[in-house]
């Protein structure tokens, strides 16, 4: 019997710079060859409508996507791309950080949030995770995701609103951020699609959330780097 190659992850680099694009392709095609991981670059984007498009055409399996574009928004490009392409991965690669952004990320439907500082095997790694279903934050960004389910638009307190959380609401969440679907969650707990649909609900209501993948980075966020 002949074996089937593994499939490898088709990625679109979306960056107004062409240095950046250029950059990002060697570093990951070298870091590709000398470490077997299966990662081809498929095409590239440098504006936010040139990202749409390009997603649409090609249907990759990640979206490697820079946040400040020449017309626009890369997170409003990410709601697009999400909204046409719902398969494709998003993962934001910016050198701009703070609480608002993180969270309009997070609002976006975005897989995860890393800055331009991180190496290439940790670039490799992320691509592969979020491409696998996970949600990757870079270890500078859970301090800011951690202080927006902080009582709400007032200032951070001690009181966390992940610790409201029950028990099995924790363990659905945890499912969840590993990129489980409803029913993958379900059969892993012994539970109906129904009850695990009842939790999640909860679970964004105590949250004050309203999309899954925020559920998810905030439970990433809540364990800390390295966690």
């Amino acid at each position: 019997m002949t074996a089937i190659a593994p499939k490898s992850i088709e990625i679109l680099i979306v960056d107004d710079s062409e240095l950046v694009r250029t950059g990002l392709k060697t570093l990951l095609d070298a870091h590709a060859r000398t470490t077997g991981t299966l990662l081809r670059m498929v095409g590239e984007a440098s504006t936010a409508n040139g990202a749409v498009t390009e997603a649409s055409r090609l249907k990759p399996d990640v979206v490697l996507m820079d946040i400040r574009l020449p017309d626009g928004s890369g997170l409003e490009a990410c709601r697009k791309i999400l909204a046409g392409v719902p398969d494709t991965k998003v993962l934001i690669l910016t050198s701009v950080i703070d609480d608002n952004l993180v969270y309009d990320a997070m609002s976006s439907g975005a897989h995860g949030y890393l800055l331009k500082e991180i190496n290439a095997q940790g670039l490799s790694q992320a691509i592969v995770d979020v491409a696998a279903g996970k949600f990757i934050l870079d270890p500078t960004v859970t301090t800011h995701v951690l202080n927006l389910v902080r009582s709400g638009s007032n200032p951070p307190t001690e009181h966390d609103k992940l610790a409201t959380l029950s028990a099995q609401e924790r363990r659905v969440l945890a499912l969840v951020a590993e990129g489980k679907t409803n029913k993958e969650v379900a059969e892993s707990m012994g539970l109906s699609d129904k009850t695990v649909k009842n939790y999640l609900s909860n679970i964004f209501e105590k949250l004050k959330i309203s999309r899954r993948s925020q559920a998810a980075v905030l439970y990433t966020a809540s364990r800390g780097p390295g966690k």
